[in-house]
């Protein structure tokens, strides 16, 4: 019977609570919001989410301001009637611009508003052209930079920049995003399974009560405790194709054709990367599926050793069955974490040759960090989430594995 929480137990629970919404539920939500934008730091026009039309108040300003200041320079060289016409559109910008400088940078401007911009910048061109077609042998400072001063201005509106589905659409098309998936399934499917029956040996190896036990099972555990970034890192000496111990030895028996197939070709780098997985996480799946040996009743053992049971039919019949739950959550736990996997690929091959390595985590990380893609990087993201729901639901629910216990 599952008891219910009282207030002053929720009270307890309540800062748990507002830590996980803060670090956990928020960064959820606002990558959901990213997916519907086109929501690029390095584009002004799209370095906000504007559900509406915009206005770049400042940018729009400094410009109009070094027009402004070229025209002091055309004065200097034009005749007194033409730097008198020069002189008046000079002063109306300045009375144009200057209610501008109050407000804020970037701001949600009307229709009305939009249309009166539009038309002064409109009539500053009118004005700068009239002048200069009617001055053509004048050397004119800035006849060249006005336009491009005039088209910058134009440039400081804003539109929406909200997209809705096409973010999802423009997934569905993406043949990288289909590549680092597949990178991404291969890479989780062969290193888990490896993992599995290694992590399984282990385990049986490490619960046999025999001398010297400890000092194997402490031995065991080293590659875990070891940082994934200085496992990856030492690997990549090890791979390495000039002075590389493993991608020697594995040129020497024939596994490779030569010490520089480890790293530089695709089908060598991938492998690369699951065994440095394998290495490094296998006692991982080993220490998980001790603790459910542990728990295993012995005079199972000894009733199936009287009735003649050998080894194999032991190991089926009874081990297997009992061990289940633990061998369902350690493949949940690290199936999950396979999946996600970025560190390890990061720093031993980066992704390459070629992409042959970029795994989801890889690309996404491309996208906003390398690209400040936000919007389609947080696509990427989103698209993950729901990968990795799938598989846990699978593990969970179709495969029955027990992640939390009610007793």
């Amino acid at each position: 019977m599952i008891k219910r929480m009282t207030f002053r137990q929720f009270l307890f629970v309540l800062p748990l609570l507002v830590i996980i919404s803060v670090f956990s539920i928020y960064p959820i939500i606002s990558s959901f919001i990213y997916t519907a934008f086109d929501y690029r730091l390095n584009d002004q026009q799209h370095n906000r989410l504007f559900l509406s039309s915009a206005f770049n108040n400042r940018i729009f300003h400094r410009n109009a301001d070094h027009i402004v200041f070229c025209l002091d320079n055309e004065i200097f060289v034009a005749e007194s009637g033409t730097a008198a016409a020069f002189e008046a559109l000079q002063q109306d910008i300045q009375a144009f611009i200057a209610p501008l400088e109050v407000q804020e940078d970037v701001r949600r401007i009307s229709s009305a508003e939009h249309e009166a911009l539009v038309s002064f910048i409109d009539e500053v061109e009118e004005r700068l052209n009239n002048i200069y077609e009617a001055n053509p042998e004048t050397l004119f400072f800035h006849r060249e930079e006005m336009p491009i001063l005039l088209e910058a201005m134009r440039d400081c509106f804003i539109e929406h920049n909200f997209i809705g589905l096409a973010n999802y659409e423009r997934l569905l098309r993406d043949a990288r995003f289909r590549r680092a998936l597949q990178t991404t399934l291969i890479f989780t499917v062969v290193s888990v399974a490896i993992e599995l029956v290694l992590g399984m040996a282990l385990a049986l190896m490490m619960n046999k009560a025999i001398r010297g036990i400890g000092p194997l099972r402490t031995t065991a555990l080293i590659p875990w405790a070891i940082p994934t970034a200085v496992a990856a890192l030492m690997w990549s000496y090890l791979y390495d194709g000039s002075n590389g111990v493993v991608s020697h030895i594995f040129a020497a028996v024939g596994f490779i054709e030569s010490p520089q197939s480890m790293l530089l070709t695709a089908q060598g780098a991938l492998a690369s990367a699951i065994l440095a997985d394998v290495w490094k996480t296998t006692p991982y799946i080993a220490i998980l599926l001790l603790a459910g040996l542990q728990v295993i009743d012995r005079s199972l053992y000894e009733s199936a050793s009287i009735d003649g049971a050998d080894a194999i039919h032991t190991f089926r019949k009874i081990t297997l069955p009992m061990l289940k739950p633990s061998i369902l959550v350690a493949l949940l736990f690290r199936t999950l974490d396979a999946f996600r996997v970025y560190d390890l690929i990061a720093v031993l091959t980066g992704g390459g040759p070629g992409g042959a390595t970029e795994t989801l985590s890889i690309y996404a990380h491309r996208l906003m960090i390398g690209q400040s893609n936000y919007g389609y990087g947080s696509t990427i993201v989103v698209a993950m989430f729901f990968c990795v729901a799938i598989i846990a639901f699978i593990f969970v629910k179709v495969m029955g594995a027990e992640v939390i216990s009610n007793e």
